[in-house]
């Protein structure tokens, strides 16, 4: 057993049986002046050092003036890929536009070509060094998605790979079939032919291996329509995988509607948003997702959070760490960005960043918060006076330790 003592503030304690919506995330729950054991994995108990009671342990953290925290649930990436993108980057300084890079066959469709020529032993290497990187800077859990195959073979090739990263760290690895990402250059005049392959051959295949755990679509004006997002996601929840879909990024053309009429776990940008769509989230079940470090390396508009908590929503953040609109993995930037672009208070950043983004990857029965019986998987930060200084040092990390699976990282 391992004992954390002294601990300045303890943050996300609880039970939680729902992200924490509305008002809910600014009252976020936490102990002042507390303690913590660690029972080999899990979090065996915590509480205020008033109320410590001797018990034998292996090894006392003292953690004066220091704040313990879940460790971030990163609940959209596209972590696995091939190559990345920096002269895109230089387009766009340039002035040209996501979708006129697109148009010239950049993009997603630059990252499919690439990835089919890589082996898949190359790929997963790339991927794992890309993946441990993220959880030393406190990436706890994370979702991984598909999406630059657009082939059976190669998009198999990169859930393949996710699965082997699964099985690689000591952290929730959840995997996203996200084929219907882009229509593929072979497919151009044929998009219907794509969406049978994916509908009839991927998703049947790929759930009946167990290699994915949620189906995905890009729902966009110039990608794939609502109704090919009602197609996809039926297919997918009838082979028994959750929906977490891409929508509202440029554009509001009913995504969000049509996914909340088909369950979804979640849905991810929200940097166009209506009062209709705010208006149809209200009493669902479907967790909104903003992707702040998309919107700062595109400078396109940020997702409107206040609008989404002030009308009593939830909300998640994650990084959406890919080559062509946010590479980056650190969770600690995207905590600060939705303080500062945002305008989340920090209580609400870090909800949206732990027990929220648990929530929306479905893995909040075993992490996200401080919680007896959940993964010990804990960030210590550097001496701080408040949890209110995690995001004001933006860009610089705040991380004394990490503790993964109960051992110290």
């Amino acid at each position: 057993m391992k004992l954390i003592t002294n601990i300045h503030q303890l943050l996300v304690t609880g039970d939680f049986t729902a992200p924490l919506s509305g008002k809910n995330m600014e009252a976020m729950p936490y102990l002042e002046n507390a303690y913590l054991v660690i029972d080999e994995d899990l979090i065996y108990e915590y509480g205020l050092m008033e109320d410590l009671h001797p018990i034998a342990v292996e090894e006392v953290i003292d953690a004066t003036g220091q704040i313990v925290l879940p460790m971030w649930c990163d609940s959209h990436t596209h972590l696995v890929y091939a190559a990345t993108r920096e002269d895109e980057f230089v387009d766009r300084i340039k002035g040209l536009t996501y979708q006129e890079i697109a148009a010239k066959g950049g993009g997603i469709m630059n990252s499919a070509r690439t990835l089919r020529e890589m082996s898949e032993d190359d790929l997963y290497e790339d991927a794992l060094v890309r993946l441990n990187t993220a959880i030393a800077s406190g990436t706890g859990a994370i979702e991984i998605k598909t999406g630059y195959g657009l082939t059976k073979d190669a998009e198999l090739k990169m859930l393949k790979v996710i699965q082997r990263l699964r099985k690689k760290v000591n952290i929730p690895v959840k995997a996203t079939l996200l084929a219907a990402h882009a229509i593929p250059e072979n497919y151009k005049t044929n998009r219907e032919g794509y969406i049978k392959e994916i509908v009839e051959e991927m998703i049947p295949a790929f759930a009946k291996a167990d290699l994915c755990d949620f189906i995905d679509i890009f729902c966009e004006t110039g990608y794939f329509t609502v109704e090919e997002m009602d197609t996809i996601v039926m297919a997918g929840a009838a082979h028994g995988l959750k929906a977490k879909v891409h929508v509202n990024q440029f554009n509001s053309i009913g995504g969000i509607q049509k996914a909340v009429a088909l369950n979804a776990l979640s849905v991810d940008h929200l940097e166009e948003l209506t009062k209709a769509d705010i208006s149809v989230l209200q009493g669902s079940s479907t967790i909104p997702v903003a992707l702040p470090g998309c919107s700062f390396f595109l400078n396109i508009p940020y997702t409107p959070a206040r609008s989404i908590i002030d009308a009593g929503l939830p909300l998640a953040i994650a990084t959406d760490y890919n080559p062509g609109s946010s590479p980056s993995s650190s969770m600690n930037f995207i905590v600060s960005q939705a303080c500062i672009n945002l305008r989340m208070t920090p209580a609400e950043a870090i909800v949206a960043a732990t027990i929220n983004g648990a929530f929306a990857m479905d893995v909040a029965a075993e992490t996200g918060s401080i919680t007896k019986g959940k993964k010990a998987n804990l960030i210590i930060t550097k001496p701080l006076p408040s949890y209110n200084a995690i995001p004001y040092h933006f860009g610089e990390s705040q991380i004394d330790t990490i503790i993964v699976n109960g051992g110290i990282l």
